[in-house]
């Protein structure tokens, strides 16, 4: 097998910031279950590149439906790209900053590709499919940025990367009725089926890759199927979830839903500016793995001296929402300690909740900081993230 060949590749879309549209912008992609969204009523925005449904009944109703029962989302923006060859391992491994090919066949990890200086260039999930086959799924925006970098980063091994993105569908079941939903119509054995782990079978007769992963903090499925058969997995699962309380849910629950489970967004906790240790991901970066692999001198200064700035939970303690952007202050000052990355009110714990960025004196669960809301200091109180955590015995 050549060394570094790239089989063809997706077009390349730079994102925008989301907004709502009513007509269809020819320079956004549409995912194949598009019509789908306009039967069902769906608010759509554009959101890095692709045109995706915001909401259906709305964001309250689906954030809970999720939560207590089941949802259903379409995630066929993200990026699908397969790395096969006989040095498709030790590829990823000098590609990113976790060790691919320590992982066993049908398991997947959180890893991350940063810069020569450590900077975050995406978060992803990397699938081993096989002795020498993986799948590393990026976030859509950054998903050509990704398929490039990988591209240069495996030149030197004997190894392909397959850009399917713009080829393949992804569908989403999360909750906890999922596998009641799902374990019928499949061939996939879900009890066998552990937390990041994936399997090759079928969902009612259809081709697909099932993996227990997800980005709401619940239990549940991600499907991968080609696009030709997108719109009959999503019609038999929602006919498969009509007596669990099934509904389709959009970007803005699934907004909500990560934010309470701690999970990372790119563009407001993850970006080219900060590194995985001040993103509390310094765990998954394996500086003991054998080899090179980019970003590694940094991140080991960083390791030793120390991050800049720390990611926080924060709840707020008075009246207000705290929003992207905005300044927190040291509680004991005027000082500038940090910036709110994303806050909404959570919908599980009826308080409203923050992420952001703060220098690590003020990290320490239990200090108090100020949020600056619309010219007004709100206290808020420094707390370890997740907000949520499901109950594992309501699992499957």
């Amino acid at each position: 097998m050549p060394a570094g060949r790239i089989l063809p590749a997706r077009e390349r879309r730079p994102g925008r910031a989301p907004e709502v549209v009513n007509a269809v912008d020819p320079g956004v992609h549409l995912t194949p279950l598009h019509d789908r969204h306009l039967a069902l009523g769906a608010k759509l925005i554009e959101f890095g590149g692709w045109l995706m449904p915001l909401q259906y009944a709305g964001i309250l109703e689906e954030h809970r439906a999720v939560r207590e029962r089941a949802g259903l989302f379409d995630l066929s923006h993200m990026g699908e790209l397969f790395v096969e060859g006989s040095d498709a391992g030790n590829a990823l491994a000098y590609a990113l900053v976790t060790n691919p090919p320590a992982a066993k066949e049908g398991r997947a990890h959180y890893s991350m590709i940063c810069a020569a200086d450590g900077g975050i260039l995406d978060d992803l999930i990397v699938y081993r499919l096989g002795l020498e086959r993986f799948l590393v799924v990026a976030n859509a925006a950054n998903a050509p940025a990704v398929s490039d970098a990988l591209a240069e980063r495996l030149t030197d091994f004997r190894a392909v990367l397959d850009d399917r993105s713009l080829a393949m569908a992804l569908v989403a079941i999360q909750g906890p009725r999922s596998v009641d939903i799902l374990a019928p119509i499949t061939d996939v054995d879900l009890a066998a089926l552990r937390y990041y782990a994936i399997a090759e079978g079928s969902v009612a007769g259809i081709p697909a890759l099932v993996a227990r992963t997800g980005y709401t903090g619940e239990d549940g499925f991600e499907v991968f199927v080609e696009n030709a058969r997108a719109h009959e997995l999503w019609d038999v699962l929602l006919e498969a979830g009509s007596g669990h309380g099934l509904v389709p849910v959009g970007l803005g629950a699934r907004d909500t839903l990560r934010l309470e489970a701690g999970m990372p967004l790119y563009g407001n906790e993850l970006d080219s500016e900060t590194n995985p240790f001040e993103a509390g991901q310094g765990r998954i970066v394996k500086l003991d793995k054998p080899g090179d692999f980019i970003g590694r001198a940094a991140l080991e200064r960083v390791a030793r001296e120390g991050p800049a700035k720390r990611l926080i939970g924060l709840v707020m303690q008075g009246r207000g929402i705290a929003r992207h952007g905005y300044p927190v202050h040291s509680g004991s000052g005027s000082d500038q300690t940090g910036v709110v990355t994303s806050g909404t009110h959570s919908p599980t714990l009826g308080k409203a909740i923050a992420m952001a960025y703060v220098a690590p004196k003020d990290a320490e669960p239990g200090t108090i900081v100020d949020v600056e809301i619309r010219d007004q200091r709100v206290a808020a109180e420094v707390v370890g993230l997740p907000f949520y955590r499901r109950d594992p015995r309501t699992d499957g």
